[in-house]
């Protein structure tokens, strides 16, 4: 058992101080443009009892950059994200936030009782005040201003995550946080949104970072893709999906520039406990998915 934990831990350092060489790239730019990091991260890990939910973690998100961090349901995503944002104590790791950073955050989940009686005005405001002209302003740049008065118990999926987005906007934001942005959203309404992130990132000016449980496909317009596994299993960016003509013929122009296939560049494999073991030749026969085998459920990940 010893000498197992023993490789299992060597694995794990060869495979952090790979991930942290890649990351570092154009480390000299950073330090000569420092003010244009809005965030940034390393070394974070997360243990919560016995399990290890995070480790060695590095990320960063600059200004006007959208970062889609993907992985399996599981992997740490959402306490990545809530860790950045002070949410949740790292258990070690350094964060280094823009002073007086903005941030916007569309949460993962947002339960509303379905017997509230709860319009979307009033969603607007439940946390601060807000003038209304503002609140009409952030509706109609998300597509939704019609819908002002309307029971949030009565909107469409893509029209709730349009709202929240709107919600969010109201901050000002410097940073956008997306904690599963199409969830319940069918294919079209996903490019669609997709689309509307990217207008507003060019707009406002303001990184975005986007969590997603798909690990093929993402937003076309994302700069850099980090797929997590309770650590940085690889990064890159993605690849536009619009020159491919059967695609195009099948979902449309639309769909077809708003979406990227991430082809993942693993060099290890994980157990279903999550931890890093040394791949084996069918393993890297079967891809990115055995790669990135989910932990199971109830590790307090996601």
């Amino acid at each position: 058992m010893a000498l197992k934990a023993r490789a299992h831990q060597r694995v794990s350092n060869r495979l952090r101080h790979k991930v942290a060489d890649r990351l570092d790239e154009g480390h000299d730019e950073d330090a000569a443009t420092a003010t244009g990091i809005l965030i940034s991260a390393r070394d974070i890990s997360l243990r919560l009892g016995r399990v290890q939910i995070l480790e060695n973690v590095a990320i960063r998100v600059r200004d006007g950059e959208i970062l889609s961090l993907i992985g399996p349901n599981g992997a740490g995503k959402t306490s990545l994200v809530r860790v950045l944002l002070g949410l949740l104590p790292p258990t070690s790791g350094e964060i280094e936030r823009r002073p007086r950073l903005r941030v916007g955050y569309v949460p993962q989940r947002l339960a509303i009782d379905p017997v509230l009686p709860l319009s979307v005005k009033r969603l607007m405001t439940l946390t601060a005040r807000r003038p209304l002209a503002a609140v009409r302003a952030a509706l109609a740049e998300t597509g939704v201003a019609a819908l002002l008065e309307a029971p949030v118990q009565a909107l469409s999926g893509g029209e709730f995550q349009r709202v929240l987005l709107a919600r969010a906007l109201l901050r000002e934001p410097q940073l956008l946080v997306l904690d599963e942005p199409v969830q319940g959203v069918d294919f079209a309404g996903e490019a669609a949104l997709y689309e509307l992130i990217g207008a507003i990132r060019e707009r406002r000016r303001c990184g975005v970072l986007m969590v997603s449980h798909d690990l093929h496909t993402v937003m076309a317009a994302t700069d850099r893709v980090i797929c997590l596994n309770r650590h940085v299993c690889c990064a890159g960016g993605p690849a536009s999906v619009g020159r491919d003509p059967e695609f195009v013929r099948l979902f449309g122009p639309r769909a077809a520039a708003a979406l990227g296939v991430y082809a993942h560049h693993h060099n290890h494999a994980h157990d279903l406990a999550g931890a890093v073991v040394e791949p084996t030749d069918d393993a890297g026969e079967r891809g990115a998915g055995a790669d990135v085998a989910p932990r199971p459920e109830g590790d307090g990940g996601s």
